[in-house]
């Protein structure tokens, strides 16, 4: 039973922000620490993980080359089953496969013995999967959650007071890090909890199917070719000669000369440490992308979009004040499917200016493809904010100075007014690019009928191979009318 079922949401994976897990079992996907890097740094939930990740890191490897050894110990003895995520590789009940009290000793032990750490060529808890015996997808997933634990714990009370989820107080949250103290802490707090334990609830644009940093694909493709050229120069006898006067050394003859393994791997990288350094870089440059709706459906077992449900939750709400709420919750749910995986973490009635302020639904901007990676590129559009009017009649200038007014350079200068109804779409554009001229920000109005030609389009990428994010054309075109 999904959380989603438990709960009794009425909205499935699509809709949800976050990952709607089996209460029970385990879904067989990580939490990789290079997803955070979609994150933008204007969003400081996400530069709080990037940093706790960091922090917690480096107060274990500064104390394994101190020789503190009880130090290190007695932090990474505290990591703790994260049974509540529902992440992994567990079969039946959660039980954290990867992470408990003897393996986390084999971690220090790992780190301890580790060339890689004193040699100082492990910097970062990704590079651990590359360099330290042991240490696989489901030990980094969940050392990262356990770092990620207080701020994975806000993040959860935070949806189950947007979708309604009932929390269950004083409930132990589990250990915690405090990056100013470089230490656990444990407190009391909020969270929903169903027969099987209590719930942290993962934002579903940061798990992966698999890490994004993979020893084999380092060993194979980075460093044997430097080997490879090491044999060339040498002249050595691994090097063939080929009919058309070409030289080849196969990696067969490479693995044999060298071994392979992680011990390997520090060793050779020792002498090649500008493999390493590409390797991060080009990691670095491409961040793992999230898993799409099909990516989610394949790998997770979540149903894939039902686009007409969505849509026609949106379009037969009937007009006026009195259903205003009922159409702002139907707007959130079709542009939360809509615009994934590029716009996340739809937070709604956003207060602004102190709480003077506030705007129906903000979006984080994690695009990594299309129109709004275009748009986070060219223009500040850290968030997406939206503006949603059930009117009976036409939204006016009122409607746009409204949304021009919720932005800021720091925030974002790029917003979406939806409303039901546009009669005449050119004078309502022309409205909108006199904001844009007058310095206040870009507004793209969408009625009813644009919301249909954005699902079109969600359909046919669905049909293509169910893995292409929508390009997203008519909001392009929209945008474009702004600037040009």
């Amino acid at each position: 039973m999904r959380v989603s079922e438990h709960f009794k949401l009425g909205r499935r994976q699509p809709e949800l922000d976050f990952v709607d897990v089996d209460v029970e079992s385990d879904l067989p996907v990580f939490l990789d620490p290079r997803a955070l890097l979609v994150l933008p740094p204007e969003s400081e939930w996400g530069a709080e993980c990037v940093s706790l990740v960091q922090n917690f890191f480096d107060t274990v490897l500064s104390a394994i080359r101190s020789g503190d050894d009880d130090r290190a110990r007695s932090l990474l003895e505290q990591l703790r089953e994260p049974n509540e995520t529902h992440l992994g590789l567990s079969k039946g009940h959660s039980r954290g496969r990867a992470l408990g009290t003897e393996s986390a000793h084999d971690v220090w032990d790992a780190l301890r013995q580790s060339e890689a750490v004193k040699s100082g060529l492990l910097q970062d808890l990704e590079d651990t999967i590359l360099m330290v015996e042991g240490v696989g997808s489901d030990i980094v997933s969940d050392i990262t959650t356990n770092i990620l634990r207080e701020p994975l714990v806000n993040y959860t009370r935070d949806v189950c007071t947007a979708y309604g989820i009932p929390m269950k107080a004083d409930v132990d949250c589990g250990p915690m890090w405090d990056p100013t103290k470089r230490d656990w802490y444990s407190e009391l707090g909020d969270l929903p909890v169903t027969p099987f334990g209590r719930l942290i609830l993962v934002p579903k644009v940061l798990v992966r199917r698999q890490m994004h940093y993979d020893p084999g694909e380092y060993f194979n493709h980075y460093l044997l070719d430097a080997l490879a050229a090491d044999e060339r120069r040498a002249r050595s006898s691994l090097v063939q000669v080929l009919k058309n006067g070409n030289t080849r050394v196969t990696k067969k003859s490479l693995r044999e000369k060298y071994g392979t393994g992680k011990k390997v791997i520090v060793e050779q990288t020792r002498t090649h440490p500008e493999v390493l350094e590409r390797y991060r870089g080009i990691k670095a440059a491409s961040p793992p992308p999230p898993l799409t709706h099909a990516g989610l459906a394949d790998h997770a077992g979540v149903p894939a979009p039902d686009w007409d449900a969505l849509l026609d939750a949106v379009t037969t709400v009937p007009k006026g004040g009195t259903a205003a709420t009922r159409y702002h919750h139907a707007v959130q749910d079709l542009l939360t499917a809509l615009f994934y995986p590029s716009l996340a973490h739809p937070v709604r009635e956003q207060p602004l200016h102190g709480g003077r302020k506030r705007v129906d639904i903000r979006f984080t901007n994690v695009a990594r493809h299309g129109f709004f990676n275009w748009l986070a590129t060219h223009y500040t559009a850290p968030f997406v904010y939206v503006e949603c009017k059930n009117y009976t009649g036409e939204v006016n200038n009122p409607e746009l100075d409204q949304l021009s007014g919720r932005f800021s350079k720091h925030r974002g200068e790029v917003g979406l007014l939806v409303c039901r109804r546009i009669k005449n779409k050119d004078l309502f554009m022309q409205s909108c690019r006199d904001t844009a001229d007058d310095g206040r920000g870009f507004i793209i109005a969408l009625d009813d009928n644009d919301l249909r030609s954005l699902v079109d389009e969600a359909r046919r990428a669905d049909d293509s191979d169910g893995y292409r994010v929508p390009l997203f054309d008519l909001l392009r075109e929209r945008f474009e009318a702004l600037v040009m």
